[in-house]
């Protein structure tokens, strides 16, 4: 930060300081101290008091005015608002060496500043304001997390939601389109039959027609390849155009879907009549594709139905937090949600162990645990290569393995994956909380995770107990320790000033 004096007496500064909740009640001595350490400085509205990746090196103390820090070059991301009465910047105990922000007074500013250097001194001197900047650290901290927790949440939904609205329109397309040309073909259908109506037939000749008709819609669609296709529908096409049938176009690919082959055309047209043949195939060509189409919206609807099944199971939507839960099926579903990323190159490899008992778990935190490890094992692959699932029952636990034939990761990065804010993607690809989260899944868990990486070989292994111990007061209090001492002791990352 750039050091910008101005003019103004101590005396000015300690009802300043007085005003602030912080500094309200320490002695004048204290105050006296503070005022000879502390540099003044003006900022009008617009200028940057700090770069983003600028070293950080003064505790600030806003006396008038607002401070904003974005993230990013142009970016409307905001890490911080301080006002007037805040104590912001490097505050005593912090880990923190730079901006993580560009740092600029949104209005005309005052703030106090204390170096670094004078850090030991100050905690000697006014030990109660160290206890106190702790305490504002703390919060900070906390407020951090949860903001990047929450940040971390809504990407990740953004990314499934993104996915999920790409194989939901996918089905729901297909069933449009299918309604579509079922109308159109319900009207064909609709002339047909009068036309038919008009010629005079025998009762044999309608039930003849009738009969063909069943017989057809009866018939399996035949699958084979494009090439046997083309040569049946140009033989059906050239025997109808023999006859001067109308509207060969849209017959022939209808009748060269089923099993009907030329002999029972020659059949039905020696006992209708060729006058008759032309419409009596309409309305039967018509009748198929009418077949074709409902199984068309039958198959588009049940995917839309299992995609919505699959997100209710994956979310645990309508059902109790901790209960016994099929893991199997918890991965199934996951990669039913993860489907868009796989279709692009990815095959998926199940080692499952049938015998795997059912655990008592929270089923969408354990959804979250495969989520973030499959993501994160495409992501590795570039979308393109294996991605592999074991599970296996061992002793009293259970164990899941996910694993891809990636690049791996580097041993460099090895130790520090499980870190809050620790990650290696771009700014604003990630906020290296997914595996933070996965930890903290797992230990709530009471479980366990390993992770072995060798390019070509990535293995990430869950084991979760069967059962749940039985909580206890103690053992509640020993986390609630643990997750105060994530916010005094633990690595304070980010930089926010």
């Amino acid at each position: 930060m750039e050091e910008k004096l101005v003019s103004s007496t101590g005396d000015n500064l300690i009802d300043d300081l007085r005003r602030i909740e912080v500094f309200a009640d320490l002695s004048q001595e204290q105050l006296d101290w503070l005022v000879q350490h502390l540099q003044r400085m003006h900022f009008q509205a617009g200028e940057i008091m700090g770069q983003e990746g600028e070293p950080l090196d003064h505790l600030i103390v806003i006396l008038e005015g607002e401070i904003r820090i974005q993230r990013g070059s142009g970016s409307d991301e905001i890490l911080f608002n301080g006002y007037a009465g805040e104590v912001t910047g490097l505050l005593p105990y912090s880990r923190l060496t730079h901006y993580g922000g560009t740092s600029r007074a949104v209005i005309p500013t005052r703030v106090a500043a204390l170096h670094r250097r004078d850090f030991p001194q100050m905690l000697e001197r006014i030990p109660l304001l160290g206890q106190r900047l702790v305490s504002i650290m703390a919060d900070r901290i906390r407020e951090t997390t949860r903001t990047e927790t929450q940040r971390d949440k809504m990407m990740a939904l953004g990314k499934l939601s993104a996915g999920l609205a790409h194989e939901l329109n996918n089905p729901a397309a297909a069933a449009q389109r299918a309604t579509a040309s079922l109308r159109e073909t319900l009207e064909t259908v609709r002339d047909a039959s009068i036309r038919l109506s008009r010629h005079v037939l025998t009762t044999e000749q309608r039930e003849t027609i009738l009969l063909f008709e069943r017989k057809a819609g009866l018939a399996p669609t035949l699958s084979t390849d494009p090439l046997a296709q083309s040569d049946r529908e140009e033989r059906i096409t050239t025997w109808l155009e023999a006859r001067h049938v109308p509207d060969v176009w849209k017959i022939a690919p209808a009748i060269a879907d089923t099993c009907v082959e030329i002999p029972k055309l020659e059949d039905l047209a020696s006992q209708i009549g060729d006058e008759v043949l032309g419409d009596a195939l309409t309305r039967i060509a018509s009748l198929l594709t009418i077949a074709r189409l409902i199984g068309e919206i039958e198959i588009s609807t049940k995917r839309i139905s299992d995609l919505v099944q699959a997100i209710k199971q994956y979310s645990y939507m309508d059902q109790a937090a901790m209960k016994e839960v099929d893991l199997h099926q918890g991965i199934e579903n996951t990669l039913i949600i993860l489907h868009h990323q796989l279709k692009g190159g990815v095959k998926v490899v199940r080692e499952y162990d049938q015998s795997l008992p059912r655990i008592c778990a929270f089923g969408g935190e354990l959804n979250q645990i495969w989520t973030n490890l499959m993501s994160n094992a495409i992501e590795a692959m570039h979308g393109k290569g294996e991605l592999r699932v074991r599970t296996a029952k061992e002793l009293d636990r259970v164990l899941v393995e996910i694993g891809d034939n990636g690049p791996g990761i580097p041993s460099e990065v090895l130790p520090h994956i499980y870190e809050p804010f620790y990650t290696t993607k771009e700014v604003g690809e990630g906020t290296g909380l997914g595996l933070d989260t996965v930890s903290r899944i797992i230990r709530n868990h009471h479980g366990e995770i390993r992770v072995t990486s060798h390019p070509g070989d990535t293995r990430f292994q869950v084991y979760l107990p069967v059962t749940q111990p039985k909580v206890t007061a103690s053992s509640m209090m020993e986390e609630a320790d643990d997750a105060a001492n994530l916010f005094t002791s633990g690595p304070d990352t980010k930089s926010i000033a």
